[in-house]
């Protein structure tokens, strides 16, 4: 359609590796009761991630899609091997004529070492592009993507290292949020229907604010930054495909697209009528659309 654009959202795709390949000698932490759930659970929901990343590729292509929404979780215990397996089984989808957005998940970050030499950026740098740098704190964060003339996005880093085996959760730092603020306001994105991207979820899709050891600790607070802007909040973490609205912004969580029986995506369909967004799921060759779920925005 004349004047269309696209944008794919989908989230935590947890690329699978081999457990042998794990680097074990860093595994005297956390790491240990994540390799062991990986072990006994996990592999077996993501064995086929990067089948499935391959098939996510030609489905964007077919889509004709102009950018890619990817709110974070490439690996599960943070370490080099997952990343460096995570960055070639996306190759495909850099490999497409479109911008890659994307911000870190709680695993991607699962621990302090991978802060402590700035993983995430060394592995995916080249994606963290942003198109007002004048908006960002010192950190870069909010990074904003001026994706086309009526579409924006603009990411913030709510993920950290969590130490704690129980824990999980994810706080937007305070001077992010302002900055976020300041963003939804300025000029250059005044006539863009504006993507806010996080990891964590705002809202549960039952509605209900996330248990402090997995949410986000000022969902509340993201959500009053947003509140009245024309865009939406999208995220990943919960492996659900949902959308909802609280305090009168719009959400939508992508879940994740590789975890087996669960896989989800959202296509976003701008044009200067409107915009809207189709769910999408895995029927067990390719990623196919549920135009009955389509909401117009």
């Amino acid at each position: 359609m004349p004047g269309m654009y696209r944008a794919l959202h989908f989230s935590d795709v947890h690329v699978d590796l081999p457990l042998g390949q794990f680097p074990f000698g860093t595994m005297f932490n956390k790491r240990f009761v994540g390799f062991a759930n990986l072990a006994l659970r996990r592999r077996h929901r993501f064995a086929a991630a990067r089948e499935k990343l391959a098939a996510l590729a030609a489905f964007a292509r077919d889509q004709q899609v102009g950018a890619l929404l990817c709110t974070g979780d490439f690996t599960v215990l943070g370490t080099h091997p997952e990343y460096a397996v995570a960055k070639a089984a996306i190759g495909d989808l850099l490999a497409l004529d479109a911008p890659f957005v994307t911000v870190p998940g709680n695993h991607d970050v699962y621990l302090p070492d991978t802060r402590a030499d700035d993983r995430f950026n060394h592995y995916f740098g080249e994606l963290l592009v942003n198109d007002c740098p004048d908006l960002a704190t010192e950190d870069g964060w909010p990074r904003v993507r001026l994706l086309d003339s009526k579409v924006a996005a603009v990411c913030v880093d709510s993920a950290r290292p969590n130490p704690q085996v129980w824990r999980s959760s994810g706080r937007i730092p305070d001077a992010q949020l302002e900055r976020l603020g300041a963003a939804l306001s300025d000029p250059r994105l005044a006539d863009r229907f504006v993507f806010v991207m996080t990891h964590y979820a705002p809202r549960r899709r039952d509605g209900t604010p996330d248990t402090r050891h997995h949410g986000l600790d000022n969902a509340d607070e993201l959500l009053s930054v947003c509140a009245g802007m024309r865009g939406a909040v999208l995220h990943g973490h919960i492996h659900h495909r949902y959308s909802l609205e609280a305090q009168g912004v719009r959400i939508f969580g992508a879940g994740s697209a590789t975890d087996r029986g669960r896989e989800g995506l959202w296509l976003f369909e701008c044009t200067p009528q409107g915009i809207r967004a189709l769910p999408g799921s895995w029927n067990g060759s390719g990623y196919v659309l549920e135009p009955s779920g389509a909401i117009e925005l």
